[in-house]
């Protein structure tokens, strides 16, 4: 399955980390953004990746060229960034069926694997990886709404008084349908083409899309102290799975 990636934002809430590179080129535990999430796309299948660029582009090309571990890179570019929606438009010429997206910024340890397998179900149109946050919290976040079988019926981005606490991670898979309903989508209060409209396009036309529940965790690395949380977890990550080596080893020996 081919793999979009966007990565054309300017991260002016990580300065000054930001100040002379792209975000997607800050370093989470000695590793750029973008390369753990290539790592992760890789692991759950990607053929090819469809990169978004814009903010400090040439850096990204220049550092990546066109292939990373032997899976092919084509580039597209958002010279405005206006939105999630649009950047996705940027890739609609590169993707020829169903597809990842998943957002730059974002360090996953999670069942990214159940939501391609959900996709490939000819049932499903769509399906999203999904987490529940405190409802304090749910308004910051695009917000989604699911009935008794676990379908997406109603996503609002960042609402003041949210349906539900159950969010979008920032991984999805689609079909080419999603182009279509991004076409339709008016810019927002903000400005912007938001993804969650043209989701909504997608559920009113009769599209099914599924919710997949996260097992694992993420961050959303949009400020410095998120780079530090996320260092701090991949590192707990790593010496968990040494110590479980450790313990095999020795139980093995024994």
């Amino acid at each position: 399955m081919q793999a979009v990636v966007l990565a054309a934002g300017k991260g002016t809430r990580l300065r000054p980390l930001t100040d002379d590179k792209p975000k997607v080129l800050v370093e989470v535990d000695g590793k750029p953004l973008i390369e753990d999430v290539f790592d992760n796309l890789i692991e759950i299948g990607a053929t090819e990746f469809v990169v978004v660029v814009g903010y400090q582009k040439e850096q990204i090309i220049e550092r990546y060229g066109d292939e990373y571990e032997g899976v092919p890179i084509t580039y597209a570019h958002q010279r405005e960034q206006l939105g999630l929606a649009h950047a996705i438009l940027q890739a609609e010429p590169h993707i020829d069926d169903d597809f990842m997206l998943m957002l730059g910024d974002n360090v996953f340890r999670a069942n990214l694997g159940d939501v391609i397998n959900r996709q490939q179900e000819a049932r499903a149109d769509a399906a999203f990886l999904v987490e529940e946050v405190p409802y304090e919290e749910a308004s910051r976040y695009g917000v989604l709404d699911t009935n008794e079988y676990g379908e997406i019926v109603e996503v609002m981005e960042k609402p003041d008084d949210p349906p539900s606490n159950l969010v979008m991670t920032g991984f999805y898979t689609f079909t080419p349908e999603i182009f279509h309903a991004c076409h339709l989508v008016q810019p927002s209060d903000r400005g912007e083409y938001e993804l969650p409209d043209a989701i909504d396009l997608l559920i009113q036309s009769g599209r099914t899309i599924d919710a997949i529940r996260m097992d694992g965790w993420r961050i959303d690395v949009g400020y410095p102290d998120d780079r530090e949380r996320a260092t701090e977890r991949l590192q707990d990550n790593d010496s968990l799975a040494s110590t479980g080596e450790a313990s095999e080893a020795t139980a093995n020996n024994d």
